[in-house]
């Protein structure tokens, strides 16, 4: 258990769906998780999963779908090097000229904690965001998802101290 924080929740699972409000342009939802902040009630993330509907298979194109859940609301897609991402996702297809066929690659990262670590994350304000963003499409794409973790109560100090982290971090 992290130092300054009590559990007073079992495991907390929280689903979430997001899709492009058109073809290729960044969008993202803001997802409530209902903290008490009055009781200094944090989320602890345990893992993440983000499923993207892949990329268009484009002639001589390469297409792109990518995801991200963050702590704080980003006007942009995001990185791992962000101190406000928790996760990305990535879907890409390489087209050649007249091939029928495309190369994929795909790429998540942050989905669960490195070894050795208790929590991926601690979100202290009371929503996180998911974005979806694809890049050469046809079609609108979208991320599926799920946040996994549990409810936890910090002292004055610990909340504080995350809850301004969170907030300079955006």
């Amino acid at each position: 258990m992290v130092k300054g924080l009590k559990s007073p929740s079992s495991p907390v699972t929280v689903s979430f769906s997001v899709g492009e409000s058109a073809a290729n342009t960044y969008t993202q939802e803001q997802i409530n998780l209902s903290l008490n902040v009055l009781d200094q009630e944090v989320f602890v993330v345990t893992g993440v999963n983000l499923d993207i509907l892949p990329p268009d298979a484009v002639p001589a194109i390469t297409t792109r779908v990518r995801a991200q859940l963050s702590t704080t609301s980003r006007a942009a897609m995001g990185s791992l090097s962000s101190s406000n991402v928790i996760a990305i996702a990535r879907d890409d297809c390489v087209m050649a000229p007249g091939a029928t066929t495309g190369t994929p690659y795909s790429a998540m990262f942050g989905e669960s904690p490195a070894i050795g670590m208790d929590y991926l994350a601690i979100i202290a304000t009371n929503d996180f965001f998911v974005a979806c963003e694809g890049n050469a499409n046809i079609g609108a794409k979208a991320v599926t998802g799920k946040l996994y973790g549990y409810r936890a109560v910090a002292d004055a100090a610990t909340f504080a101290a995350l809850t301004q982290s969170e907030l300079l971090s955006a």
